[in-house]
């Protein structure tokens, strides 16, 4: 990689170059460097996220950045020169301040003062592109890009921002790891093609860099790509697992409790979503409950409501349903967890959702023989479904309840023999 020393515009002095705007999250991401003896041999590592041993003096307040120190201790830090001026602004963003440092700054210095102001709210609009080049002008077209979309235009956005990443991708590795990686999340909430793709570049991008937890975010979005687009398609969800198993290297239950957590269901969610007539559905079926009894250990009723629901009933579900040597213990472990959630959920709350809790449970009951207990659950599910409008889940029920009804008449004869040679 080339470090150059370049000009920066009239009045703008000169500016170290590549930069490492956009590599770090948080503050740091939006702060520059002035030029060091130094520079040649640290930037290529720092632009990887490799911090150096020892910081040249005149980078010491990035490294606070870095670390995430407070404003007062960046401040005393800064630079001298244009750098200086431009931090500033970046740790006090107010209008005084950006009118004081605009005065001062002219070319790429003033360009990159305006994009950030515009993130503030103190530019009607980012700033033109002109003769940027490499990572700064990656970072003006993701201004753009963000303002496009706040503007609804998403396809221009989408655009723009991809166009940021392929600016700065041989330049800036890290930083257009991370611009990728906004599209495709972008792609992926707007249900369009691209997600996997974009994800995929992105952490190609990440490696052999020092963002280990950013790789292990990108494997876990990747595999919810997979899994929404699976539609039952073996391929994608085996592809799936493996992303999350690649973020579980990562995301451990001491270092990262809810990231953890979400794997773990989201693996067992996939794994359950497999056919279960081939060789390996037993096994995938024990490790999707033992994956699901492990996101429990982080999500508790107490801290983690809602997604202790979502796990309790997922838990519940893989107990009914998945092939098991003890299935009577299964389903009323499977009862035991639906009644722990219909006394959390309120019906008046989410009426759908208690009465798909309150269906399975039902059915879980008429598995067992326990038809008195199961058929009012059953009736309650499928009237609430009806009065919602959910006519394909009331019409499976139905189709319980008229089996229900079927053998009980069968059992009737049964019980009237026994009463009789009773007598």
């Amino acid at each position: 990689m080339k470090v150059e020393i370049t000009a920066a515009g009239k009045g703008g002095g000169a500016m170290l170059r590549p930069q490492p705007i956009g590599v770090f999250p948080g503050t740091a991401g939006f702060m520059i460097l002035p030029p060091v003896p130094e520079a040649q041999a640290l930037l290529p590592e720092l632009l990887r996220g490799y911090l150096p041993e020892r910081w040249p003096e005149a980078w010491v307040f990035f490294a606070k950045g870095v670390e995430g120190e407070s404003e007062a201790s960046l401040l005393p830090s800064l630079p001298e020169g244009p750098e200086g001026i431009y931090n500033r602004f970046v740790l006090q963003p107010e209008a005084d301040v950006y009118r004081w440092a605009r005065e001062r700054l002219e070319g790429d210095y003033a360009r990159l003062l305006d994009a950030v102001a515009w993130r503030f709210g103190m530019c009607a609009e980012p700033p033109d592109l002109l003769e940027t080049d490499g990572e700064i002008r990656a970072f003006l077209l993701a201004a753009q890009a963000y303002d496009a979309i706040d503007r609804g235009a998403w396809e221009a956005g989408l655009a723009r921002l991809q166009t940021a990443a392929e600016a700065a991708e041989g330049i800036s590795p890290v930083f257009a790891s991370r611009l990728y990686a906004e599209w495709a999340a972008s792609k992926q909430m707007r249900e369009e093609e691209g997600a996997i793709d974009g994800y995929r570049k992105a952490l190609e991008l990440l490696e052999g860099t020092a963002f280990r937890e950013a790789q292990a975010e990108l494997w876990f979005q990747l595999g919810t790509a997979y899994q929404s687009r699976a539609d039952g398609r073996k391929g994608f969800l085996l592809e799936a697992a493996r992303c999350y198993q690649e973020a579980l290297k990562v995301f451990r239950r001491e270092s990262h409790p809810d990231a953890y957590a979400m794997a773990q269901m989201n693996l067992a969610l996939t794994y359950l979503a497999m056919p279960s007539m081939d060789r390996g559905a037993r096994l995938r079926a024990a490790v999707a409950v033992q994956g699901l009894r492990e996101a429990l250990r982080i999500f508790q009723k107490d801290t983690h409501p809602d997604l202790w629901a979502s796990a309790t009933v997922n838990l519940a579900n893989a107990l009914q349903h998945v092939p098991t040597s003890h299935p009577e213990e299964n389903l009323w472990e499977a009862v035991a967890l639906y009644e722990e959630v219909l006394e959390f959920r309120r019906e008046e709350e989410d009426p759908v959702g208690y009465a798909r809790v309150l269906a399975n449970q039902g059915n879980a009951l008429a598995h067992l023989g326990a038809f008195s207990r199961a058929m009012p659950r059953l009736e309650k599910a499928r009237s609430i479904f009806l009065e919602h409008g959910e006519k394909d889940a009331a019409a499976a029920l139905d189709g319980i309840l008229e089996e229900i009804v079927r053998l009980r008449r069968q059992q009737a004869p049964d019980s009237a023999a026994e009463a009789s040679g009773g007598d």
